[in-house]
């Protein structure tokens, strides 16, 4: 991780700039179905969240994000979180198997699809 320092002021930013047009890219949420590989029959859904493109994007990232949690889990390494795409893992539970293809990726409109 590189630190930077500023030690003369920035020069000004100009009035207009063609990345401040672009519309933020929409927030997803990607249900994954899943199951205890030490429990029989315990199922239930890892609920990933972030921005992308399309719904394939965002299965596709959200199933990255997944397999660098487990490769860093596997190394004794902190998880890795806060992506710029607000992607991210808090954590990894071994014992727990995704089922990938039957993801599903909707946008995400309310902070979860479960009824409590």
């Amino acid at each position: 991780m590189a630190l930077f320092t500023r030690t003369a002021p920035a020069p000004e930013a100009p009035q207009h700039r063609e990345e401040m047009d672009v519309m933020p890219l929409p927030y997803f949420e990607v249900d994954v179905p899943i199951r205890s590989t030490e429990q029989p029959g315990v199922r239930g859904v890892h609920v990933f969240t972030g921005r992308a493109d399309s719904r394939s994007a965002a299965v596709r990232i959200a199933h990255e994000v997944y397999d660098a949690a487990h490769v860093a889990w596997e190394a004794g390494l902190e998880i890795p979180h806060g992506r710029p795409d607000c992607w991210g893992a808090c954590g990894y539970r071994p014992g727990w198997e995704l089922d990938w293809p039957a993801a599903t990726a909707g946008r995400w409109t309310k902070p979860s699809t479960f009824d409590l």
